[in-house]
């Protein structure tokens, strides 16, 4: 039944679900990608829709920004819709040369200084992992279209702007040298935890958007539009 952030119908939400952090990701994906796509969600703008890919069921939808709000939707499908897949696919920043503008980043585990598993159920972990199962029907499909991938630990940080980031770059490198942070985004860590506290699937297919190592960067325009590799590694993957 809906739920106070989507009214969407039990039916209406498919098995596996594509989850990038901007609604209108979700929407060019849906009518780009999927065949006959149907919006079953627009409260608070947070776009849903379902279509097929291949002849499969697929649903993509927007998660918002930040560990909250992907914990909120992602919470509700997979304990309301019955969904048992949730792969995000979103932009990072890279925290080393060897992740490269617009390159793919499959993430091996979360680390984070969120309290959001401790609030949650009193989860003391600071890194969690993605589902196996989902992250090797992620390397297969990868490997089928020919698309390479880095591999490895991102840091999933509640805070976009810190005071010190470009100025003084010990603490990204600290995280890079000790914890192996290859990217950084905002929202693993509490998709991994909720997939862990419900028994059901999740990983995470990252775009690099710019770099803590070098001058480039993405639009917002391309990072809506451009980061079609990930959305094709995500929809090829059997689950």
């Amino acid at each position: 039944m809906p739920t106070p952030h989507n009214k969407a119908e039990m039916g209406q939400i498919a098995k596996t679900v594509l989850m990038p952090g901007d609604p209108l990701r979700a929407k060019f994906i849906a009518e780009t990608f999927l065949e006959n796509p149907v919006l079953f969600n627009d409260v608070r703008g947070m776009l849903g829709f379902t279509g097929t890919y291949q002849g499969r069921p697929v649903s993509v939808m927007g998660s918002g920004m930040g560990m909250p709000s992907i914990g909120i939707y992602s919470y509700e499908l997979y304990s309301q819709y019955g969904v048992e897949n949730i792969i995000r696919i979103g932009s990072a920043g890279s925290y080393t040369d060897k992740a490269k503008l617009y390159d793919v980043v499959l993430a091996t585990g979360a680390y984070s200084e969120s309290s959001y598993a401790r609030t949650q159920n009193g989860c003391e972990d600071d890194t969690l992992a993605p589902s196996a199962e989902l992250c090797d029907a992620l390397r297969a499909s990868a490997a089928k279209l020919g698309i390479p991938m880095v591999e490895g630990v991102i840091h999933s940080s509640d805070v976009f702007y810190r005071h010190d980031d470009r100025t003084n770059p010990t603490y990204w490198e600290r995280l890079r040298d000790e914890k192996g942070c290859v990217a950084v985004e905002m929202e693993s860590f509490a998709l991994f935890h909720n997939a862990n506290v419900l028994g059901k699937r999740a990983a995470c297919l990252l775009t690099i958007s710019d770099s803590f190592v070098s001058s480039e960067a993405t639009t917002a325009e391309e990072r809506q539009l451009s980061f079609t590799n990930m959305m094709k590694i995500a929809l090829g993957a059997e689950v």
